[in-house]
């Protein structure tokens, strides 16, 4: 079992009932609370901001949530907003805020001073699994074909991302190399700052294969441009149900981008449960399936110690595929 594997217990919903906690006057006989407001770490039209502004809407269209509100607090790479809100902590607990697998990666490598611990665990929400890609007339159409390419010429058989050296497509792909029986250490990464070039590698021959997120994958490839040679969930996911998982393909790993919520240090237990509760029963909703569908998102909910549990291993997992690429 390698790099960045994930027990699948550890994906599993746990919905907390908030059964005998006061909550607001029912409105439509299933509200859950007043508002809610959204800390976002990052600018407007990423994908923290898609993930609060998505959910809040689905949370009021179905009439869970009252009214929500959302603030942009960009800087430090997430670490301006994850202190503001354990500095006012006392002040903040009607706010959610939303984060993803860089809060795990910038707190390893000391990008900001707090991690996880730091703040009240809410609930995972959704995913996006990483996807490996080969441009559409390559002659790899499978990752036995990009492993043959590699063992053929190691240097001439470059993987590039999106993302910087030890970022999330780089260790992506070092631990998808490294459970194929490579050394990740060895794996040439080439890092683009834009889809764009990155295409234009491929095309050219300058990278073998991409890294990316399965919903940017399976986007270029209904545009015909891309083939996706594996994907590391661990079983196929209905919008490319063609693509296989790396796991099929004798490759035994998987990793997911998950975005969650997070809420300040010292949350009252009740306040938590009516979260945990909203977010739960918004999976139920037409209006969440809506917001998923439109956005291309794999429901991932695990809720209180199950999104610990969940941290906890990505965590280790990271942290060891790090220091062996000597990022830590």
């Amino acid at each position: 079992m390698t790099a960045l594997k994930m027990g699948r217990r550890a994906l599993i919903a746990a919905a907390v009932a908030a059964m005998g906690v006061a909550s607001p006057v029912m409105a439509g006989g299933h509200q859950v609370l007043d508002s809610v407001h959204f800390l976002i770490p990052g600018g407007a039209g990423g994908g923290w901001d898609g993930t609060a502004r998505g959910t809040g809407e689905a949370l009021t269209k179905a009439g869970l949530v009252g009214t929500a509100s959302y603030e942009n607090m960009s800087g430090g790479g997430g670490g301006k907003a994850i202190g503001y809100l354990i500095e006012n902590a006392e002040s903040n607990h009607g706010t959610l805020m939303v984060n993803s697998t860089p809060i795990v990666i910038r707190s390893l490598t000391g990008v900001f001073p707090h991690n996880f611990r730091d703040l009240t665990l809410v609930s995972g929400t959704i995913g996006d699994y990483a996807a490996m890609v080969v441009g559409k007339d390559s002659p790899i159409n499978s990752m036995a074909d990009l492993i043959a390419a590699y063992d053929a010429d190691p240097s001439g058989t470059a993987i590039g991302g999106g993302s910087v050296p030890g970022g999330m497509d780089h260790l992506v792909a070092a631990a998808v190399m490294e459970a194929a029986g490579k050394d990740a250490l060895n794996v040439k990464y080439i890092p683009y700052d834009a889809g764009g070039k990155a295409m234009a590698a491929l095309l050219s021959g300058e990278i073998a294969a991409l890294s990316t997120g399965f919903s940017e994958a399976v986007d270029l490839a209904n545009a015909g441009e891309v083939k996706i040679i594996g994907v590391t969930s661990e079983e196929r996911v209905p919008a490319a149900p063609d693509a296989m998982t790396m796991m099929e393909q004798g490759i035994d790993t998987s990793f997911v981008n998950w975005r969650g919520f997070f809420a300040a240090p010292g949350l009252p237990a009740d306040k938590l449960a009516m979260y945990q509760n909203a977010i739960a029963k918004m999976y139920e909703t037409d209006e969440w399936e809506e917001v998923r569908a439109r956005n291309g998102w794999v429901n991932i909910h695990n809720s209180g110690d199950a999104f610990l549990s969940f941290l906890e291993e990505q965590e280790k997992v990271i942290g060891d595929l790090m220091k062996k690429l000597g990022f830590l």
